[in-house]
């Protein structure tokens, strides 16, 4: 965008006004070409609305405080795509995403990736260990927290474990298991709605 600017500045450009008998014409052609932007437009939108981005409601409280119940937000399904792992867009620890309930596909749920393929896990009254190391988890506040303990596991190939930020009341893989691969779908990228909560996820 820089280049382009420098070379506009570099060089004086006039368009030639249309010809008196023309101007009826030129005002049906600037409509024409009106209409054309908007229907680019309109498919473009509909393109990242489809493809690489889905609208989706929140239901529930589990992940309070980022999220709230009936938050709108954006996912982006680009991501974690086959053409999206080509780019080198992988499932990282902290990633907040949204899979497939194992138990009931036609269900979605929303939780924060704990812990990656291969990775020791255990929780000891509320502290997760990954590896060996305590995570700071400073997503997770105080009042949010619980002392649910969990032994030590090593992660499966191709599986993931998720946890809701509120620990107290979330069901997640400390109830029904690793996530795998294949059903995690999107990664949460921004609030829409409401307006006073709109902001990235992090």
């Amino acid at each position: 965008m820089q280049d382009l600017e420098k070379g506009m500045e570099d060089r004086q450009e006039v368009v030639p006004e249309p010809a008196a008998g023309s101007r009826e014409r030129g005002s049906v052609g600037s409509v024409g070409s009106w209409g054309r932007d908007l229907l680019v437009s309109i498919v473009v939108s509909v393109f990242i609305i489809l493809f690489l981005y889905q609208p989706v409601r929140v239901e529930g409280t589990s992940m309070l405080p980022m999220l709230e119940d009936q938050d709108r937000l954006f996912i982006n399904k680009f991501v974690y795509s086959r053409l999206g792992s080509l780019v080198g867009d992988e499932i990282h620890r902290s990633d907040v995403v949204v899979f497939l309930y194992p138990h009931d596909h036609e269900k979605s749920y929303i939780k924060r990736v704990i812990a990656l393929p291969g990775d020791r896990l255990r929780i000891d009254h509320g502290t997760v260990w990954v590896n060996g190391k305590a995570l700071v988890e400073s997503y997770v506040p105080l009042k949010y927290q619980d002392d649910r303990s969990q032994p030590e596991m090593t992660m499966p190939e191709g599986e993931y474990f998720v946890m809701g930020d509120h620990r107290s009341i979330s069901q997640d893989s400390r109830d029904f298991g690793p996530v795998e691969r294949n059903l995690i779908y999107g990664r949460a990228a921004f609030v829409y709605w409401p307006m006073d909560q709109a902001g990235v996820v992090r």
